[in-house]
Parts: structure tokens; C-alpha cells; sequence
């Protein structure tokens, strides 16, 4: 006699409901990343370079394995989005290509006179800064890629989570030092938009790390100047002046307009690609 399949329970139902696997993922993942890095704050010379780079590699290893975990228990999949076949290609593209977008915006400023360079510091005084990329890089893109857009586009189509993922990643940088609301609205057009069309493009994760790392890494850690608000000592020392609409102010260059239309330009021509190769989705409504 061949036996039938049981159907899967009220609890099991429930975890799969978009919204409930969300939360659960986040909650998880975040919870993962703060027991880590309480465990790194144990390190003896936590302080030093090689222990900030270090502690940066405990976290994203942690951030990864338990993103990896969460799929396959509870979504039951290969994590295909952070498969090691092509990773190294992609994320030296992205890299390749935040590092290019932010040189573009800080010539500009630079030729407006907004930006100068005053000095220089050891390479070892932005070690802070490549550890920060590296965890911003890959937990940021994990949460927000990996989950929330992933997730909302399965039900709601790419331009729905397209908006809502780009409308919440930008105001969450508010809780930044020397956030304003110009600042919000300049990384939800910039980031929100770029980082989706990359991952909507590849349908991976490492093209849009790859990009997250190289912004924070060059604006901090090369040309000196603050990242999402937070003061970067990097290879230059600088001064970044003028309105805030245009020098991006306190927050950083990233919050300047110049800033927002490269990366616009950059994002629109991802998403032309993306959609060119078919990888849109459409909504539950329109299937």
C-alpha cells in the first residue's frame, strides 16, 4: 500500500507565510551576529589591526552560516544566493565597481572644491574602516537583500520590493550620528536601489557585497571621509565643506547629490540588465 504524504501542519504553515519568515530570519541572524561579537570582545588586543580584521571575519563567517542555516531548515533549499561557484568573480566586480561609483562622486565634489586632501595616515589607520565595510558589506546585504527583498519579492514582484526594501533601508540609517532626512533619502535612492538591482541582476548575493564593501572601504578607508555619519580615518587625510545638499554635509559624501545620481545611473542600467535577462518577477496578482 502506498502511504499519502500527511500535509504539512498549522505551525509549519505558519512559518512559511512571507511576512513571519521575515521576522524569524532577522531575528535569528541578528542574534547570531551580537553573540559573536560579545564572544570577540573577550579577545586579548582586541584593538589592534590584525584583531579588527579578524573579529570582522568571525562575524561574517557567523552572519553567512547562520543565513545558510536558516534557508535550509526552514525554507528547505540549497542557498544558491551564496553559492561558492562564480562568488569570487562577482563579488571582484562589485568590489571593482563600488570602488569606481564613490571615486566618481569624490572627483566631482573634489573639482568643485568641496573635498580636499590635507594629509596622509599610515595604511594600518584604516584597518577600523576595512573591518567595518567587510561586516556592513555582508550582514547588510544578508539582511536586506538576502531577506527582506528576497522575501517580499516572492509575493509582491520586483518594483514592490524594490520600493519597500529601498523605503526601509534608507530612514533605518537615521538612527546614524549626524543623520538628517536628507541623508535617509539619499541612501534609499542610492543604496536602496542600487544594491537590489545588483542582487535582482545576478540573483546572488557577492555582486551587491562586493559593491556595499567597495562604497564604505573608499569613502572611509582610501579618500578619508565620514561613512554614513560615522568619522573614518583612511589613507587620506581630508575635509569635505559646502552645502550640505551638495557635499553631503557631516554624514558623508554619500548623502550629496552627486552621490545619489551616479549611483541612480549605475542602478538604472543593472535593473535594465536584470530585466533584459528576464529576472524580474512579477507580483502573486499578475502570475
Amino acid at each position: 500500500m502506498i502511504e499519502q504524504a500527511q500535509p504539512p501542519s498549522r505551525l509549519w504553515r505558519i512559518l512559511q507565510f512571507p511576512l513571519v519568515r521575515i521576522v524569524l530570519a532577522f531575528t535569528w541572524l541578528m542574534a547570531v551576529v551580537a553573540t559573536t561579537d560579545l564572544a570577540i570582545q573577550l579577545l586579548p588586543a582586541r584593538e589592534t589591526a590584525p584583531v579588527t580584521v579578524l573579529s570582522a571575519g568571525l562575524v561574517v563567517l557567523g552572519a553567512c552560516l547562520s543565513y545558510s542555516a536558516f534557508v535550509r531548515i526552514i525554507e528547505k533549499r540549497p542557498v544558491t544566493e551564496l553559492a561558492a561557484s562564480g562568488a569570487v568573480a562577482e563579488l571582484a566586480g562589485g568590489v571593482l565597481l563600488g570602488a569606481i561609483l564613490f571615486t566618481a562622486t569624490i572627483g566631482i565634489l573634489w573639482s568643485l572644491g568641496y573635498y580636499k586632501v590635507t594629509g596622509m595616515n599610515n595604511w594600518l589607520a584604516a584597518a577600523p574602516v576595512f573591518a567595518g565595510a567587510v561586516i556592513s558589506g555582508v550582514v547588510e546585504e544578508i539582511l536586506f537583500r538576502g531577506i527582506l527583498f528576497r522575501i517580499t519579492e516572492q509575493v509582491l514582484g520586483t518594483w514592490l520590493a524594490l520600493l519597500i526594501s529601498a523605503l526601509l533601508f534608507g530612514p533605518l540609517h537615521l538612527f546614524n550620528p549626524n543623520a538628517t532626512w536628507i541623508a535617509a533619502i539619499a541612501i534609499a535612492l542610492e543604496a536602496g536601489i542600487l544594491l537590489a538591482a545588483a542582487y535582482v541582476l545576478t540573483r546572488r548575493l557577492w555582486f551587491a557585497i562586493g559593491v556595499h564593501f567597495a562604497w564604505n572601504f573608499t569613502q572611509g578607508g582610501i579618500f578619508g571621509v565620514a561613512v554614513s555619519g560615522n568619522r573614518a580615518a583612511g589613507l587620506l587625510q581630508a575635509t569635505l565643506t559646502g552645502p550640505e545638499l551638495l557635499s553631503g554635509g557631516e554624514f558623508g559624501a554619500e548623502a550629496s547629490i552627486f552621490a545619489v545620481a551616479v549611483c541612480l545611473a549605475a542602478g538604472a542600467y543593472l535593473l535594465w540588465r536584470a530585466h533584459n535577462k528576464g529576472n524580474f518577477v512579477r507580483p502573486f496578482w499578475g502570475r
